[in-house]
């Protein structure tokens, strides 16, 4: 085989447990993440304690293994104290290799707090077009930026490109798929106050939804698995990171991932060693894969709804009378595997534990109590195996702990410096209330009676037949997901379009990602706004748009009463607000077969919404809006001055319904 002329991307397997951590290291994994108990992105995993995470990394080290910490959580104004305990303990138990960080604010945090490691950008903070990267590196010195899973390699190389130096990238090769854009997405937060922002999302996109009578799993995705394709990667020297999703997965899918892909890393070209890796990925037990939009001539739509989406390895399915109900596993069966029968949104969903050898193709019964009784034809899912050999793997690091732990002179807890804000804040300026709509639903007329926002549209501007009185006044809203290209909705399009409107007379845009300020030829000369998809929620986050230019900032709507209530008190920039108006549940750059946009389909607790096709991207929104109204003279009292008003066009099929719409405001966001 020829020498490779790049050096050879880093295979980053994920950890959620011990257990898993330590078949990442018997795997042979280059590096491992994982996060702690607090502020990372998958709370339902187990995680670990700073001082559990301080003997894994010290046996990692001494195996030639990264560890990289994710710190991925939106943080509220409220924590940004225990935010620091926790990030001072963090540095000081266990010295991590880098952090994976979501908000911008917590890279002023890390920065203070003499951290010498690597700081990465979250797939969370949605860096999804080239020109945001020179953003990220030069103001905030990130060493290395994961990338939206939704890219193909054209637009992967686009990307790349665009690096400065010493900045790389990560991309997914394996995993769960997300049905919204990461980022993008609150789904499970306007459901019930769960963040999917803070690692708490309840999957409402893996549910029965219903259109036109047709039930089915609308917006459940595949996972992702790049197999073969990823020898085209390392063409891209730029890629450093060969990520595997699964922080909720056990030690048996990280291990015999993590060997599939150094397989095909290491020994791609060789067909027996292909053929080797690819059976391996058979047994990691996931979901049927896809390769997504990786191959821009092939894509592959995630959403498929004539074929099982439940996580695990699908083995077969129930049979039987109400009573002494089987099945006939479609692979052999050890003792010590983990079942799921059924969805776990279904009736009778349960779990068994096999506790003897069964045969392929031979009868299971399947012992499940009485309370739970799954009905005929219930898909039952392989979805852990704690085979011997890895665990006697697994054993032996585990013995290697131990002598660490008993050697480790455990250091006194050491109180971090005070977390300290800077006193300046911001004078709000006179109340506005600022109407935000389509271009295409917005009279000339109505524009001209006074400042209003206009989504930008992903149609070539036409800044001549705009008047000077809408282009001086007027806010200009960018989407919250832009993708690289040349095209008219690519980068280059919205670059040349932003910048047409500029030179034309336009001062004022409201970007919905901070990086989008990459697109502006001369930033300094604009009012530049941090929009609510920037996801705003603490005064460390409003100081870091300061840092990069911003005259202004948009919180996240997704907060509570207190946590809005207390942000303007701290800020240095003059705030707004989402008061009323269309939110969306989250925004896509798919959509099943199945779905028509702008007709509405219901949830199996009866909510409805409706998808909007708007340039590149889906947008599924709720049928009842977002209303904090009664609340606006609070929350000018608070600081607030600016007030804004989302206006999408209603779908004639679409009845918007009479609800409160107060989201998160009288609950507590988890």
């Amino acid at each position: 085989m020829m020498p490779h002329s790049s050096p050879m991307p880093q295979i980053l397997a994920p950890a959620g447990d011990r257990q898993s951590f330590l078949a990442g290291i018997a795997a042979g994994a280059d590096a491992i993440y994982c996060g702690l108990k607090h502020f990372s992105a998958r709370m339902a995993a187990v995680n670990f304690t700073a001082e559990e995470l301080g003997l894994l990394t010290i046996l990692a080290k001494e195996k030639g293994v990264k560890v990289y910490v994710t710190f991925n959580s939106m943080v509220k104004a409220g924590e940004l104290e225990r935010a620091a305990d926790v990030m001072a303990e963090l540095i000081r138990t266990a010295a991590p290799d880098g952090l994976i960080l979501q908000d911008p604010g917590m890279v002023k945090m890390v920065r203070k707090s003499g951290f010498t490691g690597e700081i990465h950008l979250s797939t969370l903070a949605n860096i999804s077009h080239p020109a945001g990267l020179k953003i990220a590196h030069d103001r905030l010195k990130i060493q290395q930026v994961v990338i939206p899973r939704e890219l193909n390699i054209d637009e992967i190389r686009a990307m790349a490109a665009a690096c400065p130096e010493g900045l790389g990238l990560e991309i997914f090769v394996h995993g769960a798929l997300c049905y919204g854009v990461s980022g993008r997405c609150y789904w499970s937060s306007y459901m019930g106050g769960k963040s999917g922002l803070r690692g708490r999302c309840v999957q409402p996109c893996r549910r029965l939804y219903t259109q036109k009578e047709e039930k089915n799993r609308l917006f459940s995705c595949q996972d992702l698995s790049l197999d073969v394709l990823v020898k085209v990667l390392k063409t891209v020297p730029q890629i450093r990171t060969w990520k595997i999703e699964g922080r909720k997965k056990g030690p048996h899918y990280v291990y015999y991932t993590v060997l599939a892909y150094r397989t095909l890393r290491d020994e791609g070209d060789d067909p027996k060693a292909k053929k080797n890796a690819l059976e391996l990925l058979e047994m990691a037990l996931g979901r049927t894969a896809t390769h997504y939009n990786f191959l821009p001539q092939r894509p592959q739509n995630p959403v498929r709804t004539d074929i099982q989406t439940g996580s695990g390895l699908l083995l077969g399915y129930v049979k039987g009378p109400p009573k002494g109900l089987f099945f006939h596993p479609r692979e052999p069966l050890l003792p010590g595997d983990q079942l799921r029968v059924g969805y776990e949104d279904a009736p009778g969903h349960a779990r068994v534990r096999v506790n003897r050898y069964a045969p392929k193709k031979s009868r299971f019964a399947l012992k499940i109590s009485a309370r739970k009784v799954p009905p005929k034809g219930a898909p039952v899912f392989l979805t852990d195996r704690r085979e011997k050999a890895l665990l006697d793997r697994i054993s032996a690091l585990e013995g290697e702990l131990q002598r660490i732990s008993a050697s480790r002179e455990h250091s006194q807890a050491i109180s971090p410096p005070a977390l300290r804000l800077p006193k300046s804040r911001a004078h709000p300026g006179k109340r506005l209330n600022l109407h935000v709509y389509r271009k295409s639903a917005v009279s000339l007329k109505k524009a001209e009676k006074g400042p209003l926002g206009i989504w930008l549209e992903p149609e070539k501007e036409k800044p001549g037949k705009t008047s000077p009185k809408i282009l001086a006044e007027g806010w200009w809203w960018l989407p919250p997901v832009i993708w690289p290209g040349i095209d008219g909705a690519g980068e280059l399009g919205w670059i040349e379009r932003i910048n047409g409107l500029a030179k034309s007379g336009a001062k004022r845009f409201v970007l919905n990602s901070p990086w989008q300020m990459g697109l502006f030829s001369d930033p300094k000369e604009m009012e530049l706004w941090a929009g609510p998809f920037c996801n705003l929620a603490n005064p460390l986050s409003l100081w870091a748009m300061k840092d990069l230019g911003f005259s202004g900032a948009v919180v996240s709507p997704e907060l509570g009463k207190e946590d809005l209530l207390s942000l303007p008190e701290k800020s240095p920039l003059p705030l707004g607000i989402v008061l009323f108006g269309n939110w969306p549940l989250c925004i896509s750059r798919v959509l099943a077969q199945e779905i028509e946009t702008d007709t509405p389909f219901t949830s199996p607790m009866g909510e409805a919404a409706w998808a909007a096709h708007y340039g590149s991207n889906y947008w599924i929104y709720p049928n009842w809006p977002l209303d904090l109204r009664e609340n606006a003279n609070l929350l000018e009292k608070a600081g607030y001055n600016i007030f804004i008003h989302l206006h999408e066009p209603i779908p004639e099929r679409v009845s918007i319904k009479k609800r409160p719409g107060d989201w998160n405001w009288v609950l507590d966001l988890s």
